[in-house]
C-alpha cells in the first residue's frame, strides 16, 4: 500500500502543481469578466428560473430546472462538504477557508460557461433522453469546425468519458463510503463493510430509475438535507459567537501568512493553504470538472443559457453557504488545533529501527479524556525532526493504532517514522485521530453533547447517498458514450461493488484519501479546461444575446410560477396532450 500511495503522491504532485491551480484560477477570472461579472445575474435571474416560471413541458429535456440544479447539487452538496473542508482545515489550516471564497465565487463563472457549451451541444435525438457534457462538445463542436477534425474531437471526447470515470469511481463513490464508515464505525462500532453494503443497496434501488428517478429522489432530498444541516449549523454558531469576529480575521491573515502549529495542527504555510483550499473547493463544488453539465443537459428548456443560469448558483450554494458552514463551525469549536485527548504520565520512549527509521515503543494507552478506545482506532503523538514543508516547521505526526483485547490491557503500536535527524517527542499529549467527516462531528459536539453523533452521522448518509446517485448518472452517461446503451448495467454493478471495496479497511488515513479524490478531480480538469477555452467564445456569444434579449423583455417567464409540490415533483413539465 506505502507503494502505491506514494505513486499516487507523484502523480498529484503534477496534477495539482500551483502552475495548474493558478492557470484554473486564471480561467475563472477570465471568464468573469468575460461574461461581465455573470456571478450577479445567476443570483438575480437564475432565482426566477429555478422558481419554475420559465418551465415548458413542450420543451426537449428530461427534468426541470429545479430538479436540474437538484441533481447537480446532489452531487456536488456531498462528504466534501463535510469530511472535505475538515481535511482542508486539517492540512492547510484556517487560510485554506479564504481559497475556497475565493474559488466559490469564480467557480460561478466557470461553471456558467461549461454549462452553456453542454446546452449548445446536447444530444437530443430522444427529446425525452437527452445526453450532454464535454464530450459531446469536443465532438460535435470539431465536426462544425472542420469535417477532418471529427475523428479527432470524438478521440478527445472519449478520453475525457475515462477521466470521469476516474473521477466518479473515487471521488463521486469512494471518498463518500469511506467517510460514511468511518463517521459511523467511531460513533457506533458498525464494521465499515456492514456501512458499505447499506450503502450499495440504497444506491442501486436509486440508480436503476436512471435520471428521471435521480431528479425526483435529488429534488426532494437535497434541499432537505442542506436546510436540517445550516439549521445544526447555526445552532453551534450562535453557542460560539463570541469568537466569530476573531475567527473571520484569522482566515484572512492565514491566507496571506504562515500558521504557526498548536496542538492537534502541524501549522500551515501560505501555499499549502492555498493548495488545499483550492482541492477542497474544486472536488466539492466541481468548477471546471466538466461533471455538472451532464446533468444540467437534462434540463427541459429551449433556451440553453437559461440553464447554465442556473448552474451558475451552484458554486454559490454548495462553497460560499455549506462549506462555509462547517468550517465556521470546526475554526469556532477549536477541534482543529484541540489540545490532547489523553496524556501519558511517562511518555513511551523513541526507538530507532534502521538507520533513518524510528519508532515509539508499544505502550499502554492512558486514559481517555472522554469516552473508551475502541479496538483498531487511530492515534498520533507530535514530533519534533526535519523541516515539515507543509507546516513549515519542524512537526511531524507518528500514527498509532489501539489494540484492545478482551481480559488484557488496552495498548497501542506504533507505525514507524523516517527522518534523517534524530526526532523527539513535543509533549506527552495523546491525539485521536479524528478523520474527515468525524472531525466536523465533533466540533458539533462540542456546542451540544451528542449532536455530532446524530446530526452529522445522518447529514453524511443523506449527502453521501446523493452524491453517488448523481455521479452514477455522469460515469452512465460516460459509458454509454464509449460503449452504448448496453454498457450501462454492468457499470452499475461495479459502481455499487466499489462501494463495499471503499468501505472494507484498504483506505486508512486522510493522506491516501486526499492522494486518491485528487487523481480524480485533477484528471478532468487537464481534460475539460481545453475545451472550454477552446469553445469558451461560442458560450459567451449565447450567454450576451440571452442577457441582452432577457434586458430587452424579449424572454419574459410565460407564466406565474407553480406550486412548490408541482416544482418539486417534476408534475409542472410532464408531457400534456395540448392539441
Amino acid at each position: 500500500m506505502d507503494t502505491i500511495n506514494g505513486v499516487m503522491t507523484a502523480l498529484n504532485s503534477v496534477l495539482w502543481h500551483d502552475v495548474v491551480l493558478w492557470l484554473l484560477l486564471g480561467t475563472g477570472v477570465a471568464f468573469t469578466l468575460w461574461s461581465g461579472f455573470s456571478q450577479l445575474v445567476a443570483v438575480s435571474h437564475g432565482i426566477h428560473v429555478l422558481r419554475g416560471r420559465y418551465d415548458d413541458p413542450d420543451d426537449p429535456g428530461a427534468i426541470n430546472h429545479f430538479q436540474a440544479l437538484s441533481a447537480a447539487l446532489s452531487a456536488t452538496v456531498g462528504l466534501g462538504n463535510i469530511g472535505g473542508v475538515a481535511l482542508a482545515i486539517a492540512l492547510g489550516g484556517p487560510g485554506a477557508v479564504f481559497w475556497m471564497w475565493v474559488v466559490g465565487f469564480f467557480g460561478m463563472a466557470i461553471k456558467l460557461t461549461e454549462v452553456t457549451l453542454s446546452m449548445l451541444y446536447r444530444n437530443t435525438d430522444e427529446p425525452d433522453n437527452p445526453h450532454g457534457g464535454p464530450m459531446w462538445v469536443v465532438s460535435k463542436g470539431t465536426a462544425l469546425l472542420s469535417p477532418r477534425l471529427a475523428p479527432l474531437g470524438k478521440a478527445v471526447g472519449g478520453v475525457f468519458c475515462i477521466t470521469l470515470l476516474v473521477s466518479t469511481a473515487t471521488g463521486g463513490n469512494m471518498f463518500q463510503a469511506w467517510n460514511v464508515a468511518e463517521i459511523t464505525h467511531a460513533y457506533f462500532g458498525i464494521p465499515g463493510i456492514v456501512t458499505g453494503i447499506v450503502l450499495a443497496m440504497l444506491v442501486a434501488m436509486v440508480i436503476i430509475g436512471g435520471i428521471k428517478r435521480i431528479g425526483a429522489v435529488a429534488g426532494r432530498l437535497v434541499p432537505a438535507m442542506v436546510a436540517l444541516y445550516l439549521l445544526a449549523g447555526s445552532y453551534v454558531l450562535i453557542v460560539h459567537a463570541d469568537r466569530l469576529p476573531g475567527l473571520l480575521k484569522l482566515i484572512v491573515s492565514a491566507a496571506f501568512s504562515q500558521t504557526e502549529g498548536a496542538g492537534a495542527f502541524l501549522g500551515g504555510t501560505m501555499g499549502y493553504a492555498f493548495l488545499f483550499g483550492m482541492k477542497r473547493a474544486l472536488f466539492s463544488n466541481e468548477a471546471g470538472q466538466g461533471s455538472s453539465p451532464i446533468a444540467h443537459s437534462a434540463a427541459k428548456t429551449g433556451e440553453p443559457v437559461r440553464e447554465a443560469i442556473v448552474a451558475g448558483l451552484e458554486p454559490f450554494i454548495d462553497t460560499l453557504i455549506v462549506c462555509t458552514f462547517t468550517a465556521m463551525v470546526i475554526l469556532a469549536s477549536g477541534v482543529w488545533n484541540r489540545s490532547g485527548d489523553a496524556h501519558y504520565g511517562i511518555p513511551p520512549e523513541i526507538v530507532q529501527i534502521a538507520p533513518g527509521e524510528w519508532t515509539l515503543e508499544s505502550s499502554p494507552a492512558p486514559i481517555l479524556d472522554t469516552g473508551q478506545w475502541t479496538d483498531g482506532e487511530s492515534v498520533y503523538m507530535i514530533l519534533r525532526a526535519h523541516e515539515n514543508p507543509t507546516s513549515g516547521n519542524d512537526r511531524h505526526k507518528i500514527f498509532g493504532q489501539v489494540v484492545a483485547a478482551p481480559n488484557s490491557r488496552t495498548v497501542i503500536e506504533w507505525s514507524s517514522f523516517a527522518t534523517p535527524v534524530q526526532p523527539r517527542l513535543e509533549s506527552e499529549q495523546l491525539f485521536v485521530d479524528y478523520q474527515g467527516a468525524t472531525l466536523t462531528a465533533k466540533a458539533f459536539d462540542t456546542a451540544q453533547d451528542g449532536l455530532g453523533k446524530w446530526l452529522v452521522t445522518l447529514a453524511a448518509w443523506l449527502f453521501a447517498v446523493s452524491t453517488m446517485i448523481s455521479w452514477s448518472y455522469y460515469g452512465e452517461q460516460g459509458m454509454i458514450y464509449l460503449a452504448g446503451e448496453r454498457s450501462v448495467l454492468p457499470y452499475k454493478l461495479i459502481y455499487c461493488l466499489l462501494i463495499i471495496v471503499a468501505t472494507a479497511g484498504f483506505i486508512r488515513t486522510n493522506t491516501e484519501l486526499d492522494n486518491l479524490t485528487g487523481i480524480g478531480t485533477g484528471v478532468m480538469l487537464f481534460a475539460n479546461v481545453p475545451i472550454m477555452w477552446i469553445f469558451g467564445a461560442q458560450a459567451m456569444r449565447a450567454y450576451r444575446d440571452y442577457v441582452s434579449r432577457l434586458k430587452a423583455g424579449l424572454v419574459g417567464p410565460g407564466h406565474e410560477p407553480p406550486s412548490l409540490e408541482d416544482l418539486i415533483s417534476g408534475r409542472d413539465v410532464e408531457s400534456q396532450n395540448r392539441s
